[in-house]
């Protein structure tokens, strides 16, 4: 069990047409795209909720495509339309949003392609696979109007909330430090050879951006997290929530430096990312010195502050915030603990959790981006963390970086990372 199912529990376009959704008895018509992984997360929830179809869904691989399509019919008793292009799924004018949970390196795209088009977005997490994305994301939001909702689950837990709350209150003193802990069990990918692609999977639409490779297992399903051209290692994957916590938690906003110092240890395999990293962020915004740091590690480790002490997971996924009377420990499944004073007295705590999706469709009802509790630009601000941390570890030197200008002045190595060369016709424009 890991903290994803844990909490799951107007202008558009020109020549494109916006179904305003008015009430809470009106309709909305969602699709999926992206469905054998997290996105069936995503199917579950809108198959929970009232008034709320899952219209018609999308997937590049007919095999998983066809399956949710028949589980769908089967609890909902209605066949949702089926697409493999998501830029045809996109000509349906009766659809009123999106929800994507396809690999990283097709986030931001497929987003401005659905704002283009009129429908509001639920962008699985990390919102971008580079810095630059993380600009347009948000520039494509506002631009046409559209309800963006980051797939950063703890935004709606309603502990997470409070503990945040409870942060900003004072309860365990001046906050000046942030750990994100992301220790889970991942054996060896091993290796995998070149190979066809397999039968009714359109690789081409799963490249989208990235530059073309010769189709393998270990670059495909769930694996990809592991390579440079699609995924952003643990940071990106798993680690995306707790670094969006602790910068919650903190109060901050752009670092002010970034350092990062890993590698891959202990297995020889395919993987290009780093199993195994530190990074260390100092924020100095209103004049105070701020610290978070990050760990991942991929294999064996222990429990720290309580967190993931739970009979039979080996996984310590979570946050620890450190301030002048006492400590909080957020674990990944919904929960905060406070501890005050040199004798560790137990302070407020609270386990509840809560569904990102439902808040999403509570905002494409009213149409209030306030309503939000995960909009896009908070996203973007929590994955520039991650890219600025995998910038420094692949540089390997400290980056000194100026958030105004969104650049690591002066310095055109960690510059390059910040965007990519977009395979044609797959380009994330300059201008939205």
């Amino acid at each position: 069990m890991n903290r994803r199912h844990f909490l799951m529990g107007t202008v558009a376009a020109a020549g494109a047409a916006t179904k305003s959704v008015a009430s809470a008895n009106d309709r909305v018509r969602v699709a999926c795209v992206g469905v054998r992984g997290q996105g069936n997360s995503h199917i579950g929830a809108y198959l929970a909720m009232e008034n709320v179809e899952i219209a018609a869904v999308c997937d590049i691989d007919e095999t998983v495509l066809n399956k949710r399509l028949g589980e769908i019919e089967a609890k909902s008793g209605k066949r949702p339309a089926a697409f493999t292009d998501l830029r045809k799924l996109l000509e349906d004018k009766s659809i009123d949003a999106i929800s994507i949970a396809t690999p990283n390196h097709s986030h931001t795209l497929q987003t401005i392609w659905g704002c283009q088009a009129g429908k509001d977005v639920y962008i699985e997490k990390p919102c971008s696979h580079n810095m630059f994305e993380t600009r347009q994301i948000v520039a494509a939001a506002r631009k046409y109007d559209r309800i963006v909702q980051h797939g950063t689950n703890s935004r709606s837990t309603v502990a997470l909330r409070e503990a945040v709350q409870k942060l900003q209150e004072g309860v365990i003193g001046d906050v000046y430090m942030a750990r994100a802990l992301c220790f889970k069990w991942r054996d060896t990918i091993g290796r995998k050879p070149v190979e066809p692609v397999p039968p009714g999977v359109n690789y081409d639409l799963w490249l989208g951006p990235a530059p073309k490779h010769e189709f393998t297992q270990n670059r495909f399903h769930y694996n990809w997290h592991w390579f440079w051209d699609y995924g952003n290692g643990d940071l990106g994957n798993q680690g995306i929530h707790e670094m969006d916590i602790a910068r919650w938690g903190l109060g901050v906003k752009h670092p002010a430096k970034v350092s990062a110092i890993g590698g891959h240890f202990m297995f020889d395999d395919d993987q290009e990312t780093p199993n195994t990293i530190n990074s260390t962020f100092e924020f100095t915004e209103g004049g105070k010195r701020r610290l978070l740091v990050f760990e991942v590690r991929h294999w064996m480790s222990n429990h720290e502050g309580g967190i993931g002490e739970k009979k039979g997971d080996p996984n310590t996924v979570g946050n620890l915030f450190y301030g002048s009377n006492g400590y909080m420990a957020i674990d990944g499944y919904g929960s905060y603990k406070t501890y005050l004073g040199k004798e560790q007295e137990p302070g407020p705590s609270r386990k509840e959790g809560g569904s990102n999706w439902v808040n999403f469709i509570q905002a494409v009802r009213s149409r209030k981006k306030s309503d939000q509790n995960a909009p896009i630009e908070e996203g973007a601000l929590s994955t520039r963390l991650v890219h600025l941390a995998n910038i420094s570890y692949r540089t390997g030197h400290t980056l000194n970086y100026d958030g105004e200008s969104m650049t690591c002045p002066g310095d055109h190595e960690a510059n390059r990372y910040f965007t990519r060369d977009y395979r044609a016709p797959f380009v994330v424009p300059q201008k939205v």
